[in-house]
């Protein structure tokens, strides 16, 4: 069955975006419009709205008279990351445990068998991108249109940085993936029993399991405000 340029279009904004997420086109990389129009079978104007609409989402950057190039990753966004992500993750989880639905339930706890699967069998980039998408999922259960992009935009820099984290080198790496598969299962356990406060203590717990591991590979200088406090209550 024939593909339309809208489907293509559609396609090419999935497969770069996850070729940004996994660091398969790395931070601050250019992406040449022309190349990538042939690559995915599209004229230049769909090949030049996907960028927009990747850069609208934070995926991308759109430079006059320099073309389109992956989020950079600086010391200041980094520095950014590391004390605007507890707070957010906290946010979020309260916020899913007072919106969900019962689809959404389901939706989450499909994520979290997705990311098991992963974990025992797939890649890095695997076990990132099923991450990103079972945090993914509670953004939209938390249903709020300011956090919504931010916590977008801060998902797409933890997928990033997070790939050593998926990528375990020694026994203490791989009881913290361990961990957090099982910190997954307690956060849908609280999101189903609407308490926000357990959802918010989880927030902490699994923001503080990868924090290290994270900071020990991107090396944030200057961070000179606590890391990992986050709101005790936003109901």
């Amino acid at each position: 069955m024939p593909t339309t340029p809208k489907d293509r279009k559609s396609a090419a904004y999935d497969a770069l975006a996850q070729l940004i997420l996994t660091q398969a086109r790395g931070p601050g990389a250019d992406l040449d419009e022309q190349r990538l129009s042939r690559e995915f079978d599209l004229s230049r104007t769909p090949m030049r709205e996907v960028l927009r609409d990747l850069a609208g989402a934070g995926y991308v950057e759109l430079r006059e008279n320099k073309g389109a190039r992956v989020s950079e990753m600086s010391q200041g966004s980094l520095r950014d990351f590391f004390v605007a992500a507890p707070m957010v993750y906290g946010a979020i989880l309260q916020l899913a445990a007072h919106n969900r639905t019962d689809a959404q339930i389901v939706e989450l706890q499909h994520a979290q068998d997705a990311f098991k699967a992963a974990l025992a069998t797939g890649s890095a980039a695997d076990r990132a991108l099923a991450n990103n998408h079972f945090h993914a999922v509670t953004g939209e259960m938390a249903d709020n249109i300011y956090l919504r992009p931010s916590f977008h935009r801060l998902l797409i820099d933890h997928a990033r940085i997070s790939m050593t984290f998926y990528r375990p080198q020694d026994g203490e790496m791989t009881g913290k993936v361990s961990a957090a598969s099982t910190q997954h299962d307690a956060i849908i356990a609280a999101i189903i029993a609407h308490d926000a406060d357990t959802a918010a203590q989880l927030a902490a717990d699994h923001w503080r399991l990868s924090r290290d591991q994270i900071q020990s590979f991107v090396m944030p200088s200057g961070l000179d405000v606590p890391l990992g406090e986050l709101p005790r209550s936003i109901a």
